[in-house]
């Protein structure tokens, strides 16, 4: 027994001089000490996390995507310092520590070269917010509302109900349309009235039509005024303001509610036509006089 207490391990220390009353206390402090730091570290970064939470629930304009990101970021960096600190508790050099971490993280970073734009696409979307979980856009080809915006990937359901996952660096890397940015929309038609119709009582018509809606504002000043003049139709342009919430429906029913006051008012919408004139070429041919009297009804029927 005596052989195996006086062992030597490294640099002259023995067995015995490790099973001393004071080195036991001292590892059984050391534990106690890491264990205490530990749950603390748990205890603060989880009230951290979750005050932080808190304030984007608090004010309903700050988006919870942002402070939910904040949150767990503070979370983990609280743990992160907790772990050096135990580590320093037993000893460890962390400043070889932190060398080895780093080049195993630079081998993971060239590694995963894609998934970490990602990451960074998802930072930048996190902390500039083009859009948020709720708003209607265009990303990368692809329309539909925001489902969710995560660090890695942000989802899109479509106006079938259908889901789409889009890599946050192709969102970043591309140009959004977002049609949920504003309150307000502006709507616009394009109407044609024929020739010659009287293109005041149209014009009163299409006004009186549109602004009669609720939905239409007054203010900013609508827009009707003629255009173009097209190969069959005189084409008024107009623009009416109306809340974001209501443009879709009110854009279908004004473009249905003006047809019928068209209608109504006797103004003709004008479709396109075609007249076909046959050339007499002088010959006494019966036979071709045939045939272009054939080829002339038959165009005359086309027509």
């Amino acid at each position: 027994m005596n052989n195996i207490l006086n062992t030597q391990i490294a640099s002259g220390v023995t067995i015995g001089d490790l099973l001393t009353v004071q080195f036991l206390a001292s590892v059984l402090g050391n534990v106690l000490v890491a264990i205490l730091i530990v749950v603390a570290a748990f205890a603060v970064s989880g009230w951290v996390r979750r005050r932080i939470i808190a304030v984007a629930a608090r004010y309903k304009r700050i988006d919870d995507t942002l402070f939910a990101f904040l949150g767990n970021l503070a979370r983990y960096a609280i743990l992160t310092f907790a772990a050096v600190f135990v580590l320093n508790r037993f000893g460890v050099q962390t400043a070889s520590l932190v060398a080895i971490i780093g080049a195993a993280g630079l081998a993971i970073g060239l590694a995963l070269q894609g998934t970490l734009s990602n990451i960074a696409a998802g930072v930048m979307m996190i902390v500039f917010r083009p859009f948020k979980v709720g708003d209607f856009v265009t990303v990368s080809g692809h329309s539909g509302t925001v489902k969710d915006i995560s660090i890695v990937m942000t989802e899109l359901a479509t106006v079938g109900n259908v889901q789409i996952i889009i890599p946050n660096g192709d969102v970043w890397g591309s140009a959004i349309t977002n049609y949920s940015a504003y309150p307000l929309r502006n709507a616009e038609w394009i109407f044609g009235v024929g020739y010659g119709a009287d293109l005041a009582r149209a014009e009163q018509i299409i006004r009186d039509t549109i602004l009669s809606d609720p939905r239409a504002h007054a203010s900013p000043d609508p827009f009707v005024q003629v255009r173009n003049l097209g190969d069959s139709s005189v084409d008024f342009t107009v623009r009416v303001w109306c809340d974001r919430s209501d443009y879709f429906q009110f854009h279908a029913d004004m473009t249905r509610a003006v047809k019928q006051a068209f209608d109504a008012g006797g103004i003709d919408i004008p479709f396109p036509t075609r007249t076909i004139v046959q050339a007499d070429t002088g010959s006494d041919d019966p036979v071709s006089e045939g045939a272009r009297s054939g080829d002339g009804a038959a165009q005359t029927a086309s027509a």
